[in-house]
């Protein structure tokens, strides 16, 4: 039933938002929708279409904030991380995030967007810098970019696999030692590495 009191002028899509974040918490993506988000709001159907031409906006306004928040979580963590157990303590924390909101962080990694949401786009754009910072200041001499990538797509992969009940999340504890030793394994594969014979070639 619509919740009187829940809109008030100049809000509507602050509401929408909140309602939609209490519906993914409650039901998962499968019960959002703009007619739902309408009901909770406790406005018209047709009043969401004021801010979200579709799901898929709406979804990314919703992604945005979780970015914003996932990247305020991770500074709180460390600012400026720039070895590996400051790296290790951020990505703990970030796969502590996926694991109090997993409905929200599927909606920021799993759901349809809208392309040309500006704010989105800048949102991840923040946690990308963010990433690539970590990357300038912890390895000397590498391809920033690029480990930036393997960096993100490895604490990402992790803090899905938890989600998913691949990896053993059953205390935080457990959490934190599968992640920061993954972490520290990208550390040591490098100069392990180096250290081995070039692989064979091929005959022609």
């Amino acid at each position: 039933m619509p919740r009187s009191g829940t809109y008030h002028h100049g809000d509507l899509r602050a509401a929408c938002i909140r309602a939609a974040r209490e519906l993914l918490e409650e039901d998962g993506s499968a019960g959002l929708s703009l007619r739902a988000v309408a009901r909770r709001a406790g406005v018209s159907a047709t009043a969401p279409y004021r801010h979200f031409a579709d799901r898929e906006a709406l979804v990314s306004a919703v992604a945005a904030e979780g970015y914003n928040e996932l990247a305020g979580f991770l500074a709180q963590v460390h600012p400026a991380p720039s070895t590996p157990d400051e790296l290790a303590a951020v990505a703990v924390a970030y796969v502590r995030f996926a694991l109090e909101h997993p409905a929200l962080f599927r909606a920021m990694f799993a759901e349809p967007c809208d392309p040309t949401s500006e704010e989105r786009v800048a949102a991840t754009a923040a946690i990308s810098e963010y990433v690539r910072t970590i990357v300038d200041a912890t390895f000397l001499g590498v391809d920033a970019d690029a480990l930036s990538t393997t960096v993100w797509a490895l604490v990402h992969g992790l803090a899905f696999l938890h989600l998913d009940g691949k990896l053993d999340s059953s205390t935080p504890e457990i959490v934190t030692a599968q992640v920061t030793s993954a972490v520290h394994a990208l550390f040591n594969a490098a100069p392990a590495m180096s250290g081995k014979a070039p692989a064979a070639q091929p005959a022609v």
